[in-house]
């Protein structure tokens, strides 16, 4: 992986600019006090080193299937200098085996929808494997909840997800929930956020 903070090769997402400071508020609560976190589906890395700056007793291990991810990943975590972020791991939520044998928590970003259906069964059956019992996997992101009415913004980025890829889409909530107790994961908490996304958290059974 590339180390030199090359701004060439970061990816910026102006989204997380946004989001991250919400998202942290919520991971105070969420995350474990020590531990290693990782992130799954790391995307650019931005959210990594803000998070890995907010929470430095934690270590941050950032990973993504895109090589290009990988290496935005990296030149962010280099510019940063934080001891407690991990170079990126090349990681395939969906894929029966990760690189790496354990975890005390997992985060997942905006992935759900952007991804097809497999990859969530993956998320929560790498959960399953890598999480202690009462340890987070924690997500984030837009669903289609039952007990709230859809907001339009909502229905018109499902529309053009599914636009783009038939396999993507907002994914309802009871599904969701399901999937999870599945691989033997216990819904805990629902939190409404900012821009009518929501976060999840599970908890190994």
């Amino acid at each position: 992986m590339p180390g030199d903070g090359d701004e060439a090769a970061k990816r910026h997402a102006p989204a997380t600019t946004r989001n991250r400071d919400a998202i942290a508020a919520v991971l105070a609560d969420w995350l474990p006090p020590a531990g290693t976190v990782l992130e799954v589906a790391s995307g650019s890395g931005e959210h990594a080193v803000h998070f890995a700056a907010v929470f430095p007793r934690l270590h941050w291990q950032p990973s993504d299937p895109d090589p290009a991810g990988l290496v935005s990943i990296a030149a962010w975590s280099a510019d940063a200098g934080l001891v407690n972020i991990a170079p990126p791991l090349a990681l395939d939520a969906s894929a029966a085996d990760w690189p790496i044998a354990k975890a005390d928590a997992i985060l997942c970003i905006n992935m759900v929808h952007i991804s097809p259906w497999a990859a969530t069964l993956g998320l929560f059956a790498g959960a399953g494997r890598l999480l202690a019992p009462g340890a987070p996997l924690i997500l984030y992101g837009p669903y289609f909840d039952p007990a709230v009415p859809t907001a339009e913004s909502n229905l018109a980025f499902d529309a053009s997800l599914r636009a783009r890829n038939p396999a993507w889409g907002l994914r309802d909530l009871d599904a969701v929930r399901a999937a999870a107790a599945d691989a033997g994961l216990d819904f805990a908490e629902r939190r409404a956020m900012p821009a009518n996304n929501l976060m999840l958290l599970f908890r190994r059974a």
